[in-house]
């Protein structure tokens, strides 16, 4: 059982039936050493008396964004403490105020606030949950980040049965913990991750780009700062939300990608430990860039365009150790044979240290991925990998976890 020693839950309680179950979360996750300060919305009083979360945590349950009892904005003041928001129950309209960042109450003010991660456990008529609007809203916050902790298929308070019962008490710590009690074997480390796409500019109103979603890398530096790494990402335009404890930096073409890599390596590629190139970088652009739209002329038209650098090859080819350690990508149609070889030809010519291969049908714009590792220091490749980009993630920062017991820090 993964302890929570030194950890601060934010409980925040929303008007359902199923209210009655967030004592029983707020029980375990005191069990396993966390502190936990309750919030509860006007309608979750109706289902549960304030004072028992009170009893059972130790503190004052905050439900009033007016309360004097706290110096400064009570929302900033929390938000600035907290570890996790974890909401038990999460009702439709919640989600939706989440959605629509709304700010009309403590906790809609405080979900925009908390740079923690934040989880939500879904409990609603199925009919409620299934609606397009909820879905909506379900949709929206995923790609923002917040981790949804079921429903589950089960009978619901009316006695009908179908998706949108709140999954157990257990459940729920049980996915709070593996989060941030995970190990923190990245500690003192400097992961750079690139993430999205690039885009080449042709005139003010047309670019060429490509489909990558950014998804992948995203989660690569959520997970690599779950594992205590100091984490940057720099990202292509792409309208994700920064993952927690990630810093951030915007670029959009190739170029500007280039020169902030160099940035942040410096001279002697010192700057990071290592670097996982997962932004999809285009390889050519635009010969010339037309301040004023370009019209159309004739039946056709052909494009100039010029080769755009290799960034990771070239950072490849200054390295003189081991440090830093190179992650590349590679994305390319075909079956497992030919996406392999593809890699296997990668790594040798970006001088990487493991390429992560990838099918384009599989890997483009979906929530799910295969992959294949190939690493430099073997001859076959490990894979397939499959599961949620979350879950491909995490297994390429633990293979970079391995990877750095093998290298010295610089």
């Amino acid at each position: 059982m993964k302890r929570l020693d030194g950890k601060t839950i934010i409980l925040a309680v929303t008007g359902s039936i199923a209210a009655y179950k967030a004592v029983e979360v707020a029980r375990l996750f005191l069990k396993r050493g966390a502190r936990v300060r309750p919030v509860m919305t006007a309608s979750a009083r109706k289902f549960l008396g304030p004072t028992t979360l009170s009893g059972i945590t130790g503190e004052p349950v905050h439900a009033d964004m007016w309360d004097s009892s706290i110096e400064g904005e009570l929302h900033v003041t929390l938000a600035r403490g907290a570890d996790a928001l974890v909401v038990v129950p999460a009702t439709a309209d919640r989600l939706a105020v989440f959605a629509q960042g709304r700010a009309e109450d403590l906790l809609g003010a405080l979900a925009l606030c908390v740079s923690c991660p934040v989880f939500v456990a879904p409990a609603m008529h199925p009919r409620m949950w299934a609606h397009a609007a909820t879905q909506a809203s379900v949709a929206l916050l995923r790609s923002r980040g917040v981790a949804f902790l079921g429903p589950i298929h089960g009978q619901v308070a009316s006695g009908d049965e179908g998706v949108g019962r709140m999954i157990d008490p257990e459940a729920v710590v049980e996915a709070v913990a593996e989060m941030l009690g995970s190990s923190q074997e990245l500690a003192g480390r400097h992961v750079l991750v690139s993430a999205g796409p690039t885009v080449e500019d042709l005139d003010p109103v047309r670019f060429l780009t490509n489909r990558s979603s950014g998804k992948m890398g995203f989660a690569i530096a959520a997970q690599a700062a779950r594992k205590g790494a100091r984490v940057t990402l720099v990202a292509g335009p792409v309208n994700r939300a920064t993952p927690a404890n990630v810093e951030r930096v915007n670029v959009r073409s190739a170029l500007e990608l280039q020169t902030e890599l160099e940035r942040i390596l410096g001279p002697e590629l010192r700057g990071a430990d290592a670097l996982i190139m997962a932004a999809a970088v285009a390889d050519y652009r635009p010969a010339s860039f037309s301040d004023t739209k370009i019209k159309k002329q004739g039946e056709g038209a052909s494009l100039a365009l010029v080769r755009n650098p290799d960034i990771l090859a070239a950072i490849g080819a200054r390295r003189t150790g081991p440090s830093p350690v190179l992650v590349g990508f590679a994305l390319e149609t075909g079956d497992e044979a030919a996406v392999t070889a593809y890699a296997r030809g990668k790594v040798d010519a970006k001088k990487c240290d493991v390429i992560v291969a990838n099918e384009a049908s599989r890997a483009l714009e979906g929530d799910s991925n295969t992959m294949y590792l190939v690493f430099a220091s073997r001859d076959d490749a490990v894979g397939p990998i499959s599961g949620s980009k979350d879950e491909v993630a995490a297994v390429i920062v633990s293979e970079l976890a391995k990877l750095f017991e093998r290298t010295p820090r610089p």
